[in-house]
């Protein structure tokens, strides 16, 4: 199994690269986890404690549970990934059961500031874009996904996503293997990191 990790900022455009080399590759060779399934359950504190929750920490995420899932996957198991909400701060009762296949993307903001994590990826990406532009895409999302006012997202933008981008994010990118500028619209880097996979798999 060949482990991908794609990291790089909120609204970076890293799910439209997963989403592109997907299409790319026989889909049934390919598994995917998000790190965003892996944000510990606080579903039961008050409203006001949710809205301090800072999700661009790694103490935000349970990396143990998504390590061991690498692991399980690695060996050949089938593993139940959880699913969050971001709305009610809580894990969903239902998961998703995710296969172990030739290829496995492991896809979130910090994946790389988790050292145990780090170790298990083969290749390492970081999606970078301009923080402007992340910024406008971070604010739609949290608009028409998350529940937050316009205030409440810029707000929330000034006080967590932008400082830990700066403290975590921004330094893992010197972690990485490869680095895809502008996201999705990079055309040719994903075409040559599609290569490279299909290379790996030998399907070229």
């Amino acid at each position: 199994m060949l482990v991908i990790g794609i990291a790089g900022g909120s609204g970076s455009g890293k799910t439209s690269v997963v989403k592109k080399i997907i299409q790319s590759i026989p889909r049934e060779k390919v598994s995917v986890l998000s790190q965003d399934s892996y944000y510990k359950d606080n579903g039961s504190l008050p409203q006001e404690e949710k809205e301090r929750i800072n999700f661009d920490h790694p103490n935000a995420i349970e990396w143990a549970l998504l390590s061991n899932h690498i692991e399980a996957l690695r060996k050949g198991y089938p593993i139940e990934m959880p699913t969050y909400s971001y709305v009610t701060c809580a894990r969903g009762k239902d998961t998703i059961t995710v296969k172990p296949c030739d290829v496995l993307i492991v896809e979130g903001i910090l994946i790389f500031t988790d050292k145990e994590l780090c170790s298990k990826l083969d290749l390492k990406v970081f999606v970078d874009t301009d923080a402007d532009e992340r910024l406008i895409r971070i604010i739609q999302r949290d608009v028409n996904e998350r529940g937050r006012g316009l205030d409440k997202s810029i707000v929330h933008y000034q006080n967590f996503v932008k400082p830990m981008h700066e403290l975590f994010i921004e330094p893992s990118k010197r972690l990485s293997d490869v680095i895809i500028p502008v996201g999705g619209e990079n055309e040719k880097g994903i075409d040559i990191l599609t290569s490279k996979i299909k290379q790996t798999l030998g399907i070229i």
